[in-house]
């Protein structure tokens, strides 16, 4: 069995059969490796996998909008689930399953299930700016189809419109509709989502690193994290310390991680965490075509900003002693 011990002295984990509790705590946004002929390398998406178990992560999330799903056929999709599923032991896997057409939406959702997901990821229908009406359609539609729970995901820069807080909290009374990836920068709309469904079995997760810390601070169970790819330890640190309420602790591991944040997000999402996992030794800096391999003059910056985490332990850097190289940018 896999060694699922943590360094992190406020690991959060969570029991993946818990399926009646929000989702809560640390879950990587995981990134697609791929060879250099373009093939998903399932050798490295395993070891990455299993990786992030170790570091004390609560669950993992494949296929989303950082494992580049846009790129990737249906029966890609399903076989990185089936390959992050296999690698790993004893937390969940949400896959992300989306779309901007509800059959196609559903059968990916469908086939996920059997492909052992734990729960599903459902960005909003993009480009069709859907009405609110539309949007009730489309979730329900899915949930009322498929018994995993399901989280509800709001990121407007992506999609081309904000799903509206009547509508997420209408959403959250259904049983399968447990959570909502929070992703809009709009503190005002997630606080009000929170409030509104405080009395829900349902959890609101930051799904923009740099705003992880304030959306725990009004309620927020958790992140759908980028950053947490690279570095896990001190994710779960910030988010554990965050839940059991020791915001001092908290606040330092936020801005120690906030170089590093800005850094991942200079350039459009994944192309910066794709490289910084190269650095690391995690799987090539490959991305598939539209998007491109990080521009050479951030790749030498990167590397330095790295070598300043791997130097010292969680809690222990001085933000003003890490270069704040990157100029920030939304997901």
């Amino acid at each position: 069995m896999t060694d699922t011990t943590t360094t992190t002295p406020y690991a959060t984990q969570t029991d993946s059969q818990a399926t009646d509790a929000p989702f809560e705590g640390v879950y990587p946004a995981m990134t697609t490796p791929f060879t250099e002929d373009d093939a998903v390398d399932h050798d490295q998406l395993a070891a990455n996998a299993r990786y992030l178990e170790r570091a004390g992560v609560d669950g993992v999330v494949p296929v989303g909008s950082t494992g580049e799903s846009a790129t990737m056929s249906h029966d890609e999709h399903v076989a990185v689930i089936e390959t992050v599923r296999d690698a790993l032991d004893d937390i969940p896997v949400i896959a992300g399953t989306g779309s901007n057409n509800t059959e196609e939406a559903l059968s990916l959702s469908r086939r996920a299930a059997d492909a052992g997901a734990d729960g599903l990821l459902l960005i909003s229908p993009y480009y069709n700016m859907p009405e609110p009406q539309g949007f009730l359609d489309h979730y329900r539609t899915i949930a009322d189809a498929v018994d995993l729970p399901q989280i509800v995901y709001n990121v407007p820069s992506r999609t081309g419109r904000s799903i509206p807080a009547d509508v997420t909290v209408e959403l959250a009374a259904h049983p399968n509709i447990r959570g909502y990836k929070a992703a809009s920068g709009d503190l005002n709309l997630i606080s009000e989502v929170i409030e509104r469904t405080r009395d829900e079995a349902f959890g609101v997760l930051s799904g923009d690193d740099g705003l992880t810390l304030p959306v725990l601070s009004v309620g927020g169970t958790g992140t759908i994290s980028v950053v947490a790819n690279v570095e896990p330890e001190r994710t779960c640190a910030m988010v554990g310390a965050a839940l059991s309420g020791d915001y001092d602790r908290a606040r330092t591991l936020h801005h120690e991680l906030s170089p590093l944040v800005r850094e991942l997000f200079a350039e459009t999402n994944p192309i910066p965490v794709k490289e910084a996992m190269y650095l690391r030794g995690r799987g090539a800096p490959r991305v598939r075509s539209p998007l491109s391999r990080l521009s050479e003059g951030r790749r030498e910056a990167l590397r330095d900003l790295l070598a300043a985490y791997d130097e010292r332990a969680p809690g222990t850097i001085d933000p003003t002693a890490v270069a704040p190289v990157g100029t920030g940018g939304a997901e």
